[in-house]
Formats: C-alpha cells, structure tokens, sequence
C-alpha cells in the first residue's frame, strides 16, 4: 500500500469541486487516511515548491496557491502514486484526456485543479510535510476484499 499527497487546489475549491474529485478517488477504491481544509501559510508553500524556486513560474505558482482555501488529502491504496497521476491527467487541462480530472474539469494552462505526488519517495516527504505524527488515521474498510484480490501473498 502507498500513501500519497493530493491538494485540491484553489480553483477546485472556488470552482466548488471537491466533493466531486474526492468521489473520483473514493469511486475508483483509494482510502482517505488524511484530509484538511486550510489557506497555505506562505513558508509551507515556499517548501513545497521548494523544486520550482528560481524558474519563471515560481512566484505566482505561491500567489496562487496561497491566494485561497484548498484541501490537502492523504490517499492510499495499491500503487496509489501512479493511480491518482493518470486520474489527474496531463499538467495543462487544454490537454488532459476527458476522464480524467483535468480533461473533465479544467481548460486552463495556469490553473491545473489539483497536485498530486510524481513518485513514492516524494509522495512519502510530501505527505511529511503536510501531515504531522498522528493526523493520519489508519482504520479498515470493510470493502477491502471486493477492491482487491487478498487471496494471493499481497494484494491486486
């Protein structure tokens, strides 16, 4: 099982999106094991982006993220990195597939509606940073067997 980071960015929260984002993540068998709603302090948004700082892009990438709400998920499941990036879709919504998040929702190419963790090793600093010891709460779904085989050594 993965953890993973996703922000519901603040186009997604002014657009009045999260409810049906969250669903697509819940619908297609990730667990929420962390959620909260909150304005970025400017100092986590200059860590998080830290990768960005000096390319063009950077100081309004902070503008905007700290300019509304958004909502920070924890998600997990079996390769729950790779999941959630094909069910975000391409970077720019004017490209992303339909079905996907951003082909569904998005036509920007400066408002992309949500972030997403690009591999497990950032995905682990990420959810790190956002979440302190004790936020995540690991609980069971009784469903488990019916959104994986358990049968086998480890779950599909």
């Amino acid at each position: 099982m993965e953890t993973t980071l996703i922000i519901l960015k603040p186009d997604a929260v002014q657009r009045g999106l999260m409810g049906r984002i969250i669903g697509r993540f819940e619908d297609k068998g990730l667990q929420v094991v962390g959620m909260k709603f909150m304005k970025i302090p400017q100092d986590l948004g200059q860590r998080h982006y830290e990768v960005h700082k000096g390319k063009p892009f950077y100081e309004g990438l902070l503008r905007y993220m700290t300019s509304s709400p958004v909502l920070v998920l924890a998600l997990r499941g079996v390769s729950a990195v790779s999941i959630t990036r094909k069910m975000m879709g391409a970077t720019f919504g004017s490209n992303a597939d339909p079905g996907t998040i951003r082909g569904d929702f998005g036509v920007s190419n400066s408002f992309n509606l949500v972030h997403g963790s690009d591999s497990p090793e950032n995905a682990a600093k990420e959810v790190a940073l956002w979440f302190g010891d004790g936020e995540l709460v690991d609980w069971s779904r009784n469903t488990e067997g019916w959104i994986y085989d358990l049968t086998g050594e480890k779950p599909e």
